[in-house]
């Protein structure tokens, strides 16, 4: 509580959580939300993307492997 001066007391939690959902509520109607389309397609590169970072790190993976059993071997 070091940050309520003297005096004076902190509002219920029921009231702070009342408060917090409808400033939540308020800013969540300023949202601009995706239509299908760009949602699809937001989607899309996503996966996309992620399958290229598992590809490369396996590639990646695979030649460390190789490598470090080569060495391994001497």
């Amino acid at each position: 509580m070091a940050n309520v001066a003297k005096g004076q007391e902190r509002p219920a939690v029921t009231a702070r959580l009342g408060k917090f959902l409808r400033e939540a509520r308020a800013e969540l109607r300023k949202v601009t939300w995706p239509n299908r389309k760009e949602l699809a397609t937001y989607t899309a590169v996503v996966i996309v993307s992620t399958a290229i970072c598992a590809l490369f790190l396996g590639v990646v993976d695979l030649i460390v492997s190789q490598l470090l059993s080569l060495l391994g071997r001497l």
